[in-house]
């Protein structure tokens, strides 16, 4: 079962449920789905196993 987290989007800041595979990890580029600009996402894990991520601009 894939896990989803919220994310905002550094660029036109819209709020977006995205969907993460349970063994994704490290660093992805992805397009928002608003603005269509690329974001450089983090997947970290906590310890219950639950994504954590963040988002920034991609260059």
């Amino acid at each position: 079962m894939d896990d989803v987290a919220q994310v905002q989007c550094p660029y036109c800041f819209e709020v977006v449920e995205i969907v993460v595979d349970p063994a994704t990890r490290g660093e992805l580029i992805q397009d928002c789905e608003v603005c269509c600009r690329p974001w450089r996402l983090l997947v970290r894990r906590r310890r219950d196993g639950s994504p954590l991520v963040t988002v920034e601009r991609a260059q």
